[in-house]
């Protein structure tokens, strides 16, 4: 199976000074600014890090979900936090570390087989394996 999925960005002016918009083609993300100082200096609005802890938080929580269910679990919830570091590296800028922060209520699992299923979900979402990054995993029951 082959899926593909569409996501654009547009940007206009210097870095520093320049705008930039983002969508995507199932209108989730419709024309949502992000800037210099969005992505740098703390300003509210997106910018690439949050949107990529957006999806590997998700991506986490699906395939974690897939796992419990190949054990017959199901969760009531599973809430993920991705913390995606930016740092300065040899001259340029890097995601150097993701830190996954997930709080997950299942009934009857122990714990043993939520961090072994966590574990797992960590290694083989298709969002870690794409990130020459280290990722970490804070995971609980609820």
């Amino acid at each position: 199976m082959s899926i593909t999925n569409t996501a654009s960005a547009q940007w206009k002016g210097g870095l520093k000074t320049g705008k930039g918009v983002v969508s995507t083609a199932s209108d989730a993300l419709n024309d949502v600014p992000y800037d210099f100082k969005q992505r740098f200096e703390g300003q509210a609005g997106t910018n690439p890090e949050e949107l990529i802890g957006a999806a590997h938080a998700s991506c986490f929580s699906m395939a974690l979900s897939m796992i419990l269910g190949e054990s017959k679990l199901e969760a009531e919830s599973i809430d993920t936090e991705a913390q995606v570091s930016l740092e300065e590296v040899d001259g340029g800028f890097a995601i150097t570390r993701i830190h996954l922060t997930t709080r997950a209520s299942i009934p009857g699992a122990d714990d043993a087989a939520f961090q072994e299923a966590a574990a797992k979900a960590k290694a083989g979402c298709p969002i870690s394996k794409l990130f020459n990054a280290e990722i970490s995993l804070d995971a609980s029951l609820v």
